[in-house]
């Protein structure tokens, strides 16, 4: 528990002064590498809360990625082209500020969570991740044939949203933006984790029959750990958006539904800061294998494999011990 503790604060320590030392040395790629590493370990975060606390393995998470970056999209393209987004019955316009952008992007991905759970979880098993999957594919080609916003070829913005008249456009701002929102994600998960709701959750997950014998209904802890795993998904989705400056249908794909679980794998399943390191590493391994060779991802496959069989706790069981504590 308190080596767990310690490498929590080592993590996070690293993940603010490495961006500062690429800041000092005017290094802006590596800077925007961190950046990437942070927002993709929210994702993980999000889905991890779902995966590692009830068991719920949604490989259709790429749906509220997308979903939280199209609400990017949308609002500061209309924004920036002055054109509404609707005109009746009520007069709604785009946004180029952040924490509208961030609020539409959570309740647009959450609620779609809320749906697309309500329907997924009356099944388990194979049967659940195929549903999942099944709507991630569905919003990915409905994308695809949506010529209003670019289609298949995405949508581009040309400056980044705005903050409290901060210059977003600075790595290093933008950077402090979504590092803090990543301590916000994992505050709120480790609290939640240890409330009430939490401990019925992981019950549920482990046995549902005796978690109901005692008044509880493990498909509402379920549908309510989807959707607040959606929200922060889709907050993931915004932010990353933002960070390109560019939305696109691949957002919505398997592959980014596949690599957010790599995220929650590498790290480990249940601990939450297991996703930032496994977000972490990933980056890492991208950029450091992706300079050798363009197929890459064969070693880090070869990795993930090592990982599932020899650590099956991710990277947090290897160093911190086998034992699961949410902190």
């Amino acid at each position: 528990m308190r080596r767990e503790r310690s490498l929590n604060m080592a993590l996070m320590a690293v993940l603010l002064v490495f961006p500062l030392w690429a800041w000092s040395a005017d290094e802006p790629f590596l800077i925007t590498l961190s950046t990437r590493a942070v927002i993709f370990a929210i994702a993980g975060v999000g889905l991890n809360f779902a995966l590692g606390l009830g068991g719920l393995v949604s490989l259709g998470h790429a749906a509220f990625f997308g979903i939280g970056g199209y609400a990017m999209g949308i609002l500061a393209y209309h924004a920036q082209t002055y054109t509404p987004l609707m005109e009746w019955p009520l007069l709604i316009e785009g946004s180029k500020a952040m924490p509208v952008i961030w609020g539409v992007a959570i309740m647009a991905s959450g609620l779609a969570a809320l749906g697309i759970g309500a329907l997924s979880l009356r099944t388990t098993g194979v049967y659940f991740i195929m549903i999942t999957l099944a709507f991630a594919q569905m919003f990915y080609f409905f994308t695809i044939s949506w010529p209003s916003y670019g289609g298949e070829d995405g949508l581009s913005i040309y400056v980044r949203n705005g903050l409290f008249g901060l210059n977003t456009m600075d790595p290093i701002t933008f950077y402090a933006i979504s590092y803090g929102w990543l301590v916000v994600v994992l505050f709120v998960v480790s609290r939640a984790a240890r409330a009430p709701f939490g401990l019925a959750l992981s019950a549920a997950r482990q046995n549902a029959a005796r978690v109901q014998a005692v008044g509880q209904v493990p498909y509402r802890l379920y549908l309510v750990a989807f959707t607040i795993s959606g929200a922060i998904t889709g907050l993931a989705g915004a932010l990353f958006a933002d960070l390109n400056r560019f939305v696109s249908p691949t957002m919505f794909s398997w592959q980014t539904s596949g690599e957010i679980m790599v995220f929650v794998i590498l790290g480990g399943v249940g601990r939450v800061f297991g996703p930032v390191a496994g977000a972490a590493l990933f980056i890492l391994l991208e950029h450091l294998l992706g300079g050798v060779s363009e197929f890459w991802l064969v070693y880090l496959g070869a990795i993930l494999l090592g990982v599932v069989l020899f650590a099956r706790g991710g990277l947090y069981g290897l160093i911190a011990g086998r034992e699961v504590a949410h902190d």
